[in-house]
């Protein structure tokens, strides 16, 4: 019974901790392609919504669009993104930035790093909070028993 009390919280930690770095690693991704990327025209294939939600719940919808581009060098990647501009529509042309290195990994997303900066700190704090709270749970829970 009480590893049950400790191993719960300490798998939700460290999944905690494991989103935190992969939301970081993201953002650091993100932020380097929008600095020192390389740019070309990708034309827009598909657009498609994802629901979520429902029943006693309020209804959530994301905008994703599939994206297709050639590299400098020749090599076509599609990817998909999410939360792009409602007005991009299949056949359109938009602008990619895309890291040399990582050509799979593009975004069509405009430069926003206030928006950028906010978004993976509120997710981190909320992540940080989470962990706080199992620890918390974990040391009062050796405390009561």
């Amino acid at each position: 019974m009480d590893a049950f009390l400790y191993f719960v919280p300490g798998v939700i930690v460290a999944g905690c901790v494991f989103g935190a770095v992969q939301v970081i690693r993201r953002a650091l991704r993100t932020s380097r392609m929008w600095a020192h990327g390389l740019t070309a025209e990708a034309r827009c294939l598909n657009t498609y919504t994802k629901t979520g939600g429902g029943n006693d719940t309020a209804v959530h919808s994301t905008l994703h669009h599939v994206y297709e581009y050639t590299t400098r060098d020749g090599q076509k990647f599609r990817f998909d993104e999410a939360g792009g501009d409602s007005t991009v529509v299949a056949g359109d042309h938009v602008g990619v930035r895309y890291l040399a290195e990582r050509p799979q990994w593009a975004t069509a997303l405009q430069p926003a790093r206030g928006r950028l900066i906010f978004g993976t700190g509120v997710l981190v704090a909320f992540l940080g909070v989470l962990a706080v709270g199992c620890v918390l749970f974990a040391v009062s829970a050796h405390s009561a028993f």
